[in-house]
């Protein structure tokens, strides 16, 4: 089994930069699509922050994807795949986005020979969010407590338990990532920055995918 560890991601080196990739037909979960979902659910939320509508064609991210995927370097995530992979995939995701426990159990066929650096960040549900990922990131297997996540946000059951004694070393490393995160421009998840395997192009792309268009994506 490959380790899972947590660590602040690494630098990257020179390669030239590809063209983001716009978001495809699965689509990304922004904050107001799911502040639409709670209020027609009876919560009530008040939106906190002006996103992009569903649908409006644009970029993911408003950097080069080279200078996105070197700022991601600086981030926190749950490290899953081989520690000597040479080009780590960075995914943004929030813990109660659907899309993003799709992304991740899409994912898991190819940690094998990839590894994904999964940054959680503060951004459907700013106060659950952040101490959900806080939870994932202090868990003594971050892998089994993020696999419970997304499993229980997949069967719409809340996602993880939150942990009640978080520091806040580990809530600042989830605020980091958002600080990250809005430094890129963007605005939903889950986001991923990557390299291609064959040719070292750098990419972005927000929404989900399922595992053989992953594949084809990252150059599998």
């Amino acid at each position: 089994m490959n380790p899972t560890v947590l660590l602040p991601s690494d630098p990257a080196p020179h390669a030239p930069a590809a063209q983001v990739v716009p978001s495809g037909a699965s689509g990304p979960w922004r904050r107001r699509q799911w502040l639409a979902a709670t209020a027609a659910a009876g919560l009530g939320l008040t939106p906190a922050v002006a996103v992009r509508a569903q649908g409006q064609a644009a970029p993911p991210i408003k950097l080069a994807p080279e200078e996105a995927y070197a700022l991601a370097a600086g981030g926190h995530g749950l490290s899953v795949g081989p520690l000597m992979a040479a080009h780590p995939v960075y995914v943004f995701f929030d813990t109660t986005c659907p899309h993003c426990a799709h992304l991740w159990q899409a994912s898991e066929a190819l940690t094998g020979k990839l590894r994904f650096v999964w940054m959680p960040v503060g951004l459907l549900r700013p106060g659950v969010s952040l101490r959900q990922g806080a939870t994932i990131l202090a868990a003594a297997s971050p892998q089994q407590a993020m696999r419970e996540n997304e499993t229980r946000v997949a069967q719409r059951l809340g996602g993880i338990p939150i942990a009640q004694d978080l520091s806040e070393e580990v809530l600042g490393k989830v605020r980091t990532n958002t600080q990250i995160f809005e430094k890129l421009g963007a605005d939903s998840v889950p986001l991923m920055l990557y390299r291609h395997a064959r040719t070292g192009a750098y990419g972005a792309r927000a929404g989900s995918l399922d595992e053989p268009r992953l594949r084809e994506l990252l150059g599998q």
